[in-house]
């Protein structure tokens, strides 16, 4: 994938790598993440989204089989979390607000499901989903 912040449109010179041309594409999937040629997140968000609300699917049928709200809870963090937030802290900070909006909808949509308040994309950002863990599983305050 090229990369181009010039301002004229003009076609990029083409890369060879071991004499080979390398391809121009709009977007690339590299480690489950999508990358665009424009350095935008909305292409990504949208793979999430829908990957999320088929997630969301099999959570509504675990509630309509009685399932708990701890079970649904899990479900919700093993399954659908994982899958919202994967790689959060690449793409985290430079989504657009209304990507932003509809992964929050998405989680609230979760949450009225699992019957509790979950933590939407703004509180779980590219800080606070890292955190440092001592030998004995307990959290250590950030470094300075």
């Amino acid at each position: 994938m090229v990369v181009d912040f010039s301002k004229s449109k003009s076609p990029p010179s083409p890369v060879c790598i071991s004499g080979k041309n390398v391809e121009i594409v709009p977007f690339y999937r590299f480690l489950g993440v999508q990358l665009d040629n424009k350095l935008e997140w909305s292409t990504n968000t949208d793979a999430v989204y829908k990957k999320a609300m088929n997630r969301l699917y099999f959570l509504r049928s675990l509630r309509s089989f009685s399932v708990c709200s701890g079970m649904l809870h899990m479900f919700y963090q093993s399954v659908m979390a994982s899958t919202i937030f994967f790689a959060v802290v690449c793409w985290g900070a430079g989504i657009k607000a209304k990507d932003t909006n509809k992964l929050n909808k998405l989680i609230k949509k979760a949450g009225s499901v699992v019957g509790c308040k979950l933590a939407n994309s703004d509180e779980v950002d590219g800080q606070d989903g890292v955190k440092i863990v001592d030998s004995h599983g307990q959290s250590l305050p950030p470094p300075p």
